[in-house]
């Protein structure tokens, strides 16, 4: 009965480990993760000395856009070359560990070892062989799997400002080799007319050639939207996905619409082409709440997006002070005493006032949350402090914390040096005089550190009321 029952949990045990190596997947591994491009110095050799700034511009556009890209989308014929790049690498490597392992096997009749010696290396090469041509044999029959969506990168130097410069005619293929790189962006700046013509020119490492090109003229107050017009172009290209179309309807009419950190238009933007991926939207118009909207498009999308700007709800707030003095919202004027300001409800507000006298007053206040408020706030002035006043409050302070640590620090040794004196039993005149003089010191450095203490302690107090003299104060908005 026991031994029944031991072969039934055998059993059961053994179907279960069978069922869970079964149902485990097999982890996949792809290789070529990575798509890693690099932008070169552009060419702007022909330009006079004080057009070549442009370049900077332009580049750095470039940089600042493309690495707002995820993955790229291999396409067929790239997918082949590197599948077949990755097949011939790891078919080249073990047909030659297979020929050395075969090499090793004819060396071992011409090394004379003993007949022991021989069998055995003999059958530890022959094992190694059949393993190496296991292994061949299943490089040939099962091709490397390729990522077909790589993450897409930009090399280090590009994403720190720094291009390197372009490779000559010829040695494009070994640029790429050398940098590591699947491709490279190089680019042209000349003069045309008064105006810039741009020409850009992508090389790819899998064809061995420059796979796309676009010129744009354009004139300097016309870049933005020009060089950004190629780059939309050339992010489709660089990405691998067909294009996303994006359209923003925003109220009201004159709202300003940036995409991406780039104008767009303003109000109704119509249908623009994007790659595929994050989209940042950010819309804002006078007397409005700015909008700041972020969506992801998926190749070939169509996305259709409205904004409705919320109207800023203002107040009115009379602004007086007991002498005529200027008044700053911030750091602009706005007028003199008394003053009327239209501001913002439900925010935090700095006013300065500086009179004739130069007496200075602050305040920090808070609009109401309510619309349409009307109120006053009356702002005191004061003579500035003396110039230096603060700095010599804290230079008193660190007086008062240094002397608190040195007179401390005295007063411990000489009350310990007492204390040890006045333990040992020796009675001579001499002894007792210098235990009376260093009990003296004692009590000395003990009321020293207490009269540091004092003066560190005032020091402060009076450093912090020195220093929150030139505090803004809060106050409260009165309503009428």
């Amino acid at each position: 009965m026991k031994k029944s029952l031991f072969f039934i949990f055998l059993f059961l045990a053994t179907c279960a480990c069978l069922f869970a190596f079964g149902t485990q997947e097999a982890q996949v591994v792809t290789q070529n993760n990575d798509w890693t491009l690099c932008i070169t110095d552009f060419d702007i050799s022909s330009l006079s000395s004080d057009k070549q700034i442009i370049k900077g511009l332009i580049v750095m556009r470039f940089a600042q856009r493309l690495g707002s890209i995820n993955y790229r989308t291999r396409v067929s014929p790239e997918y082949a070359w590197y599948e077949e790049d990755a097949f011939t690498r790891e078919r080249s490597t073990a047909a030659r560990a297979l020929a050395a392992k075969r090499e090793e096997r004819s060396n071992l009749l011409y090394r004379g070892d003993p007949q022991w010696r021989y069998r055995q290396n003999l059958q530890r090469v022959d094992a190694d062989i059949e393993r190496l041509t296991t292994a061949l044999n299943e490089i040939e029959n099962n091709m490397p799997l390729i990522n077909r969506e790589p993450a897409f990168n930009l090399v280090s130097a590009n994403r720190n400002n720094t291009f390197p410069p372009a490779p000559e005619a010829g040695a494009e293929h070994r640029f790429c080799t050398s940098m590591r790189i699947d491709s490279f962006l190089t680019g042209v700046i000349s003069e045309f007319h008064g105006r810039f013509l741009l020409s850009i020119k992508l090389y790819a490492f899998y064809t061995r050639s420059y796979i796309w090109e676009e010129s744009i003229l354009f004139s300097a107050e016309d870049i933005d939207e020009a060089v950004d017009e190629v780059i939309n172009r050339l992010m489709s290209v660089v990405s691998g996905n067909r294009p996303s179309a994006l359209s923003v309807n925003a109220h009201p009419e004159s709202t300003l619409v940036l995409i991406n950190q780039s104008f767009a238009g303003r109000g109704a933007v119509d249908s623009y082409e994007y790659p595929g991926g994050a989209i940042l939207i950010t819309a804002s118009a006078p007397d409005h709440e700015r909008i700041t909207h972020e969506t992801t498009l998926s190749p070939g999308e169509l996305a259709e997006i409205t904004l409705n700007l919320n109207p800023i709800r203002y107040g009115t707030i009379d602004i007086t002070s007991p002498e005529q003095a200027s008044v700053y919202h911030g750091a602009m004027f706005v007028g003199e005493t008394p003053v009327t300001l239209r501001l913002p409800i439900n925010q935090l507000d700095y006013i300065e006032l500086i009179a004739n006298n130069r007496n200075n007053g602050r305040a920090v206040f808070q609009m109401p949350d309510d619309d349409g408020f009307s109120g006053s706030l009356s702002v005191r002035t004061s003579a500035p402090q003396p110039s230096g006043r603060v700095d010599n409050a804290r230079n008193m302070f660190y007086w008062g914390w240094g002397g608190s640590w040195i007179t401390g620090i005295a007063a411990w040794l000489s009350y310990y040096t007492f204390t040890g004196m006045n333990s040992v039993q020796i009675r001579s005149p001499d002894f007792l005089e210098q235990r009376n003089l260093m009990n003296y010191i004692s009590i000395g450095t003990m009321i020293t550190v207490g009269a540091a203490a004092v003066y560190g302690i005032g020091s402060l107090i009076y450093y912090i009321y020195t220093a929150n003299l030139d505090a803004a104060p809060i106050i409260q908005a009165n309503g009428n």
